[in-house]
Parts: structure tokens; sequence; C-alpha cells
């Protein structure tokens, strides 16, 4: 048996040994860590700000980077804050007053943020209870202490109008009067008496129009006709942001061909010198837009992105923020896959800096060489936007027995906000809220769709009151947001046409979906005073002066197009379910609602244009590669439109308003064909006259489709302006013949 001394000599030795080893371990674990430190210091998770102050009611955001696998948020008091993450940005709601912490991790760490939650209590001061300034003036006041959101109306807005940016209220005065302009923050609102005096400088008068250099022609469009947005209150609930589209391309008229290298393309404001001077819209100009809507205060909630004011989101590239048209020129970017030079999600409002509605914003387009800066040619084009996509025929809170205007009144009643802008909106959610929770079978969808897209259990309006608003595509499948939305829920425009057609005007009693005008849609699409629809299609009228045609002869019934089979935004009607075999149809769609297909494409689309089984007017392109939509103007305004600032492009290229088809709006010298022009067409004009003969006598089927099987003519071979061709004179509008000149088509 070993003595005690060697027993405790064995256990220093093992101390000794174990703490060595420890120490060594230590050290290693020490320098595993440092370097681990040092390699995810570089991309570990992080989030900024890590505090935030926000009132009860209202809402802060704080960006996420750098995360690693999923992210999930949690919040330390939720009776104080709650939180949701999405797209790489938390939201935080302030529920009550006090402190909590926000916790945001992902695979690896987890990263706080300090919220504290201050009272609502309103402090609201403007500098000023009076304000003079001069017609076609502005003035200024400033605005503090307010809580929550602030908005601004003004009593009389053909005498002053009146916008609030970032604590200043900007007034413009319109015309000689009085008029009181309110700031409303959540809690009380503040009056300032607005006296606008006779006097002031007038705007000056719009340039000239542009001219090309004669050796270019420059082609600009936007690329629906119309884009709506819904206002500027995105406070509640939002539909679609700001988002215009625009499109050009230029041709070298020597060449005859496409310029897409070594040019630069710019847009810019332009004040309307389209309309007569008598016009109160004349010199209208549109220089700004985040004065004149809440917008960019609410984007991020609302789309997890963070655009500076006055610069756009972009789907397709989310890299490039296209801004508002100012007195600044903006870039384009070419796109490839257009063939189009493209400036995608600019946000225009419709409100001039005069405080004017106007739905028709001019621009300019400029076209330089790149390396010498000259000008090769300009254009002018317009950017048409409207607010009149809206539900307030319905939603709106009121006091009338009409059935059909209050059958939308939720059973809890009309919200009846004192923003209009603001009340049709919490009616609709409120209704929603209602309709989903009472409904036994779509308890558990509405539950789940809540959750996942991170909104308040209690519903919709509960989440816009605790100020996130809601964005309806994202329960919504959207394609024009391009939203997936959440398993099982309806696409927007399948929900939204399908539970409207049944639904009757309070104006006519007669339900939208059984009407066969323009009016049922106008009520909830621009619109009454906006007119989108407004194109050669839109114009044409009947024997009795009535309109030919409206949206159901393209679109089908409101039903039809709320048919889940329908993809929306995809599954349009195209230009040969109307123009085919030399004939143009009224209505083109069948009783399905389906477009009504022919065998000849003399006019058609592109087929699979821009997807498989897809076939868009405003994605195709025809002759020379030019996009449909350049020769015949945006869609709902072809040309030639009733609005003069559609037509401007076309009056500017040929001389005339209507479809681009004179030869000399893209040629010097125009090329000699029989069938290389558009859709097919020969050359026009004398040099046409002397090289026709054998093709009149050995094809005359071709002919026939335009001159008619009689050869006396149709509005397809129409000339639109007056012309001299072989020594003989003809008026616009007349129809080309083989009797113009000889006795038909047999030769003199």
């Amino acid at each position: 048996m070993p003595s005690k001394s060697s027993v405790r000599v064995f256990r220093g030795l093992i101390c000794a040994c174990l703490s060595l080893f420890l120490a060594v371990s230590a050290q290693a674990d020490d320098g595993n860590r440092s370097d681990s430190s040092r390699n995810s210091s570089r991309n570990s998770l992080s989030v900024s700000p890590t505090s935030l102050l926000i009132t009860q009611g209202s809402s802060g955001t704080a960006r996420v980077s750098n995360a690693s696998g999923s992210v999930s948020v949690s919040t330390s008091r939720s009776s104080v804050a709650t939180a949701r993450y999405r797209n790489g940005v938390v939201t935080v709601n302030g529920v009550r007053v006090g402190n909590a912490t926000v916790t945001v991790k992902d695979r690896n760490s987890s990263r706080t943020i300090s919220v504290t939650v201050t009272s609502t209590t309103s402090n609201l001061t403007v500098s000023t209870t009076a304000l003079s300034i001069t017609q076609g003036s502005r003035g200024t006041f400033t605005v503090s202490g307010a809580s929550g959101s602030v908005t601004v109306s003004s009593s009389d807005s053909s005498v002053a109008s009146a916008s609030y940016a970032g604590g200043t209220v900007t007034v413009s005065g319109l015309r000689a009067g009085s008029a009181a302009v309110t700031v409303r923050d959540s809690r009380q609102s503040k009056s300032v008496i607005v006296t606008v005096t006779a006097g002031g400088t007038p705007p000056p008068p719009p340039p000239p129009p542009p001219v090309s250099s004669g050796s270019y022609s420059l082609l600009a469009w936007n690329d629906l006709g119309m884009h709506c947005v819904d206002g500027k209150d995105y406070s509640v609930f939002s539909i679609l942001p700001p988002y215009n589209n625009l499109h050009a391309q230029l041709v070298n008229k020597t060449t005859n061909k496409q310029v897409n290298t070594g040019v630069t393309l710019t847009y810019e404001s332009y004040a309307d010198n389209t309309v007569a001077q008598t016009d109160p819209l004349y010199g209208s100009i549109n220089t700004i837009s985040s004065t004149k809507t809440n917008f960019w205060t609410y984007v991020s909630a609302l789309f997890g992105a963070q655009p500076a004011p006055d610069h756009g989101l972009n789907l397709n590239d989310p890299t490039v923020s296209n801004r508002t048209p100012g007195t600044t020129p903006s870039p384009m970017q070419y796109s490839s896959g257009l063939g189009a030079f493209v400036a995608e999600g600019i946000p225009i409002m419709p409100v001039d800096d005069m405080g004017r509605k106007n739905f028709y914003p001019m621009i300019k387009v400029v076209a330089k060489d790149s390396a010498t800066g000259a000008v090769l040619a300009t254009a002018r084009t317009v950017l048409p936007v409207s607010d009149e996509m809206t539900c307030k025929a319905c939603h709106s809170t009121t006091t009338s027995t009409n059935a059909a205007a209050i059958a939308a009144r939720p059973v809890a009643g009309w919200i009846n906000d004192p923003d209009p802008e603001k009340d049709w909106k919490k009616n609709i959610l409120r209704l929603h809220d209602e309709k989903k929770f009472a409904d036994a079978a779509n308890q558990t969808l509405y539950a789940n769709a809540l959750a996942q897209v991170g909104y308040n259990p209690a519903g919709l309006l509960a989440t816009a009151t605790a100020g996130q608003p809601v964005l309806c595509a994202a329960c919504h499948l959207s394609n024009a947001l391009q939203t997936s939305g959440v398993a099982g829920v309806r696409a927007l425009t399948h929900a939204l046409h399908t539970k409207h057609a049944t639904v009757k005007d309070p104006a006519t009693q007669v339900a939208l979906g059984d009407a066969t005008n323009r009016s049922s849609c106008y009520s909830c699409h621009p619109g009454s005073v906006t007119q989108c629809l407004r194109g050669a299609m839109g114009d044409a009228l009947d024997a009795s002066g009535n309109p030919a045609m409206s949206c159901q002869s393209c679109h089908g019934t409101m039903a039809q197009v709320g048919n889940t089979a329908r993809a929306g935004w995809f599954n349009e009607p195209n230009c040969q379910s109307c123009h085919h075999d030399g004939t143009r149809e009224l209505v083109g769609v069948n009783a399905n609602g389906l477009p009504k297909v022919w065998t000849d494409a003399t006019f058609a689309t592109n087929a699979n244009t821009p997807a498989t089984g897809v076939s868009l007017f405003r994605f195709s392109k025809s002759h020379g590669n030019l996009q449909c939509e350049a020769c015949h103007g945006a869609t709902h305004a072809e040309y030639p439109s009733s609005h003069s600032q559609d037509n401007a492009l076309s009056m500017d290229l040929q001389g005339h308003a209507g479809t681009v088809a004179e030869c000399s709006a893209c040629h010097v010298t125009v090329p000699n064909t029989v069938t290389g022009g558009p859709h097919g067409m020969h050359t026009t004009g004398d040099q046409w006259v002397s090289s026709h003969k054998s093709q009149a006598r050995n094809n005359r089927t071709a002919c026939a489709y335009c001159h008619g099987a009689d050869f006396r003519g149709t509005p397809l071979s129409q000339i639109k302006v007056a012309k001299t061709i072989n020594k003989k004179s003809f008026a616009a509008g007349h129809n080309m013949n083989c009797y113009d000149c000889h006795n038909g088509p047999n030769g003199d």
C-alpha cells in the first residue's frame, strides 16, 4: 500500500497535468474563438438602428442585414410593442407606453433593438395662424409636436392647395380668394387662414415643341396608357404604389436601324403646351411627388423597401430606383429583352406643382451622343396617372338610405373617419374582417394568412390602427406587383371582380356585372373624369353617336374577368381578336369571355410574349423590331387619342395625330419594298405608282386585303393627311383605290 506522502505526490502530479491540459485547451479554444470571431465579424447578423423611439399607435422600422438562414423576431413585452419581419425589415408597432426589447434571431446569432413607446398626447403646433400669398406663388409654414401621421387639406382647393412633407406645409395660391388650410395629426387639428391676392407672376409659357435634328427619330411612350395609384394616403392600405413605366426607341433615319449603343437617353418634366392657351392646364408641369402623397412614409412597412423621396420602386431591378421627372434629366436604361430604353417604376402623382389635378403630366425624352453630348433627337410624351381607382361610391361613410349605397356598411357601423381618404379604406378593412371571421369555412385560412404576413391576429383593421398599413397583394396574388400571395387565398383580380359582379351601382341600381357600358368599370377604375379608355377604339362611335366599344368588348363581363381560369394582367385580349382578314370586329371575345381566334396573323401580337402561352400587345414587336406601342400608342390610348397629350409624339413625328404610318417619320430615303413595310405593307407614294403594276396584275388577293374585294378602298387603305400622288391631289380620309387613277384593277 502506498504511503500517504506518495499519494500526495501522485495527486499533485495529476493536478499539475490537469492544469497544464486545461490551460493549453483554453489557449487553443481562445485561438479558435479568435479565428471564428475574425471570420464571423465580417458576415454576422446586424440590425440598424439598435434603438427605436416611437409613439403609441405608430410604427418604426429597423433594417436587418447579413442574416444566415431564416429570421425570426420576438418582443419581451408584447403589451408594449409588437414586431414583425419581412424582406429584410423589422417593423415595430407601439401598443402602449413603456419599454420593450425586440430580439432578432437568425440561424447563428441574435441581436436586440431597444424600443421606447411614448404617449400619443399631441402638442400639435403651427408656426402661424394666417398666411398671405399672391396668385401663382407659394408660401410655407412649419408644423411641430405632431402625434402620428400628419395630413393637410384646403377648404377651397380652387383658391389654394396644400401639401405636407418633413414638418413643412407648402401652400400654392391658385386664384384670388381665401381658404382655410387644416393640419391634422392623430389627435387634433389646427387651421391656417390663407389669403391669395391677384397680381402674382403667372407661370412662364412652355417652351416650343422639341424638334428632331432630322437624322434621328425618337419614339417614347407609357406602356399601359394609364397607371393607377392609391392617392395621397397610404397609411391604411395599398392596392398600387406610384409606378409608371417609360419606354423609348431611337432610330437612325439614314441607316434605317435602331440605335442601342453609344447613346444616352434621359427624361425630364415638361410644361404642357399640347392644350390651348386658354385651357387651365396650359403650362402645367409636375416636378415633385413627395409633397403630394405620404407614400414614402409607409413604403418600407408596405413593400419592405426604402427608396429616397421622389424615387420609386423597381420590381424588375431593385438596384435601380428611378426618379420623379424633374428639371434635372434622369437616365433611362437599355433593356436587351425589350429592345428598348426603359425607366421603370417612375413615381408620379396626378397633381401638378400648382396643386391642380392633372392625370396627363407631360415629359420630354432626350437622346444624346454619349461621346460628344450632342442632342440627336427629343420627344414629347405623357406619363398618364390617376387616383380615381377608389371604392368611395359604396364604402364611404354615408347617411344615405339608398340600399345600394349602404349595402357595404359593416355590421359594427361606418368608421366615420374625418379624413375622407382614410374613411372608405377603414370601412373596407372592418367589413373584410367581419366577413372573414364570420365565415366558418375560412376562419382558419384567414388566421393563418394574417400570421404568415405578420399582421395583427385581431384582423386587418387592428393592423392598420396599430400603425402597420395593409398591402392587399400580401395575401392576394398579384401579377401586377409580382406577389405570390398566400396559398388558398384567391388572386386579387379574381376576388375583386367576382365579388363585385353582383353589386348594384348606387346611381343606376344595376348590378355592375350586368352593365354593358364602361360606366360600371369607371366606378372603380379611372374613371369618369380620367376617361382611361380614350384611344381609337374607345372613341369609335356607332351610327347613333354612342360608343361602339366599351371595356367589355375586349375584357368580357366582370364575372368573366374574375374567372379563376384567367391570369390577371396576362390573359388579356390581343390585336388579332378583332383585326383579321381585312375586317374589324367590334367585340374581341366570345360568349365565354375568351379572345376570339382567327388564322390570319397579319396584325397578330407575338406568340409566347412575354411568357409561354401569353401574347400581349404591350410587349410585342414588329416592323424594324420596334415595339408595337411605339407606332400605335399605348394600351387604352391608341393613336389617335381624344387627349392631346397622348397625340403629341405622333404629331411631332409625322405632322398629324394617329398611328405612325408615314414612312418619312423614320426614313430619310424610303425603301422600295413589296411586303417589307409594317404588317407586310408595300411602299406608298409616287415610288409605288411606277412599280406596282405587276403586283396588281399577279397578286390581286393581297391587294384586296386592304383595298377591298371591289378594289374601291377600305379604311385600311385610307390616307390620314392630304397628299399629292402621281400629280393627283387626295384629301385626308380618302380610301385609296384602283379607280383613283384608272378604270379599276384591270387598268385603263
